[in-house]
């Protein structure tokens, strides 16, 4: 069953849930430890760094493309030191567009994890500590499975932001099919050329059935963890 599609409008499907899923499986990490640092943190600045965070939500997103595509650029300060001593090279890549849409993705993550960190009853940690768990043991044991809802939450905001983004992606690295040509890429793609209208509702539907399920998989996951920590 191949829905009508071509070979290079699954190419670009394929690619935008590859380049999706490693956005969102790299920046989860950052993300929690982020999230845990505006949520519980005290200190001077804290403000600036919160403001940095949901900076990709305010700017445009061509501009967020053209930050990235100055700093890790073969050229740019990040981008010629990874190149030169890694050999790892973002711009016109598709790792490029996974990090692009990492970025872009990364406030709606965060915010969703803080809040459910917020959340949590600090007596119950503090219970934890009084029996003799370290910080970290009680993070793990306590905080992270409680924030377990808002984690699957942000990740999948994340996955659906990455799935739709266009800007920042096109601007660092362009629009290459095969290599950086993603979903939303390629119908752009379609709606340039003459004729291009049936391609692009192709892929349009495709978008929308991918963002519904995305969706409805949050609300789900969510559901079973809150249920898993309170199963009354």
């Amino acid at each position: 069953m191949d829905f009508g599609l071509s070979n290079d409008e699954w190419t670009a499907i394929l690619l935008s849930l590859r380049v999706s899923v490693v956005a969102m499986l790299a920046s989860l990490p950052l993300g929690i430890a982020v999230a845990l640092l505006l949520a519980r943190g005290r200190f001077h600045g804290k403000a600036v760094v919160n403001g940095i965070v949901h900076l990709p939500l305010i700017l445009p997103p061509v501009v967020t493309g053209f930050i990235l595509l100055i700093l890790f650029g073969r050229r740019g300060p990040i981008g010629s030191f990874l190149d030169q001593y890694f050999g790892i090279v973002f711009s016109f890549r598709w790792t490029g567009a996974a990090l692009a849409c990492a970025v872009m993705g990364f406030p709606l993550m965060v915010r969703s994890i803080r809040l459910s960190i917020e959340a949590i009853d600090r007596r119950i940690e503090e219970a934890a500590g009084t029996l003799g768990a370290s910080p970290l043991w009680v993070f793990l044991t306590v905080t992270l499975p409680l924030t377990a809802p808002g984690i699957v939450v942000g990740m999948i905001l994340s996955f659906a932001k990455a799935m739709g983004e266009f800007g920042a992606t096109i601007t660092f690295v362009s629009n290459i099919p095969g290599e950086t040509q993603t979903l939303s890429a390629a119908i752009y793609t379609f709606t340039q050329v003459p004729g291009g209208d049936a391609g692009a509702m192709r892929l349009t539907l495709v978008a929308i059935v991918i963002s519904m399920a995305a969706l409805l998989t949050s609300e789900l996951m969510a559901n079973l963890a809150g249920r898993r920590m309170d199963p009354e």
